[in-house]
């Protein structure tokens, strides 16, 4: 991935974040390897903002360019 382009994970355990985050939703994540670093990812969360969590807590995904696109617009 570019480092410039953002990704989609999708998240398999909300346990600790239920408000913040749904089980078996897509996330859009954003590039921030200073966090991957020490385990994180930041993902706009259900709040609509880029939020740090653990990285455990998603399997990234790949969609086809076409979602891609629809999701850049939303």
């Amino acid at each position: 991935m570019n480092e410039q382009q953002s990704s989609y994970v999708v998240c398999i355990d909300n346990s600790t974040y239920p408000e913040s985050l749904e089980l078996k939703k897509i996330y859009r994540r954003l590039p921030d390897a200073s966090a991957e670093v020490d385990g994180f990812i930041r993902v706009i969360d259900e709040s609509g903002e880029a939020y740090l969590f653990p990285s455990r807590l998603f399997v990234h995904i790949q969609v086809p360019e076409a979602v891609e696109k629809v999701f850049a617009a939303a």
